[in-house]
């Protein structure tokens, strides 16, 4: 039987809008599939070793939770973070957590704070925020069977930008995505995935979820080939009726 290790980090303070359906989505796809998956929520003060997960989870808080975390995060488990993007540990970030990964925020007033700088992307607050349903087309999840469109909700005025390395998540179709301006959406590196997307991103996007999945279990066992098929009628339809509605 195939084991999977999740971590999820700071499950305490960074889950806006539903962000820990995300781990439950990773484990009962697991579950169903025969895989065992076991979550570990590690917080402020706890001993963090990247090694012994396969894939590492950030969510988003707002401002107050970012800074209580940061202490804890740069200075006690930055190094063991940034080692871990850089040995191809799967990642899924959302919002304030994707912002986290990248090297600082510049807030709309000039004042600039130093993040992980584990990824070449930064962040610059505005005045406004960008919110609502978005919807965006990812061309690594396209096949046959699937237009690789993944759906989602959005709330942030920080606005991302990334560097040469880092390629976007995917293409907006509908929304404002990492900035309002270049028509992206999240952010790509080794095996890092992040997203602004809320809501939560994985349960109506199995596709994505699977992926993940799919990324972790090769890096583990050398046996690994792919994932079973599994009946996803309900995920379907809401993935389906979202994109619709949003896009309509």
């Amino acid at each position: 039987m195939y084991e999977l290790n999740i971590c999820h980090l700071y499950p305490d303070l960074l889950n806006l809008y539903g962000d820990r359906g995300n781990i439950i989505a990773l484990k009962m796809r697991c579950k169903w599939r025969g895989i065992n998956a076991n979550v570990s929520d590690i917080s402020i003060g706890d001993k963090f070793d990247a090694e012994a997960y396969d894939i590492i989870f950030l969510g988003g808080g707002q401002d107050y939770e970012q800074e209580m975390i940061q202490n804890d995060l740069l200075n006690e488990k930055g190094e063991e973070i940034r080692n871990a993007v850089k040995n191809d540990k799967v990642f899924l970030a959302i919002c304030g957590g994707y912002q986290l990964l990248g090297s600082y925020y510049k807030t709309w007033d000039g004042k600039e704070i130093h993040f992980l700088n584990a990824l070449n992307l930064w962040t610059v607050g505005g005045k406004e925020r960008m919110i609502g349903n978005f919807v965006f087309e990812c061309d690594f999840l396209k096949n046959d069977n699937y237009d690789g469109k993944i759906v989602g909700f959005e709330n942030h005025s920080g606005r991302t930008y990334l560097g040469p390395e880092v390629k976007p998540l995917g293409k907006i179709v509908k929304g404002y995505g990492n900035n309002g301006e270049d028509g992206f959406e999240g952010a790509i590196y080794k095996n890092v995935y992040c997203s602004y997307s809320h809501g939560s991103l994985l349960p109506k996007n199995p596709a994505l979820a699977d992926h993940l999945i799919s990324i972790a279990l090769k890096q583990k066992y050398k046996d690994f080939e792919s994932l079973s098929s599994i009946d996803d009628e309900f995920e379907n339809l809401a993935h389906d009726t979202m994109v619709k509605r949003i896009t309509g």
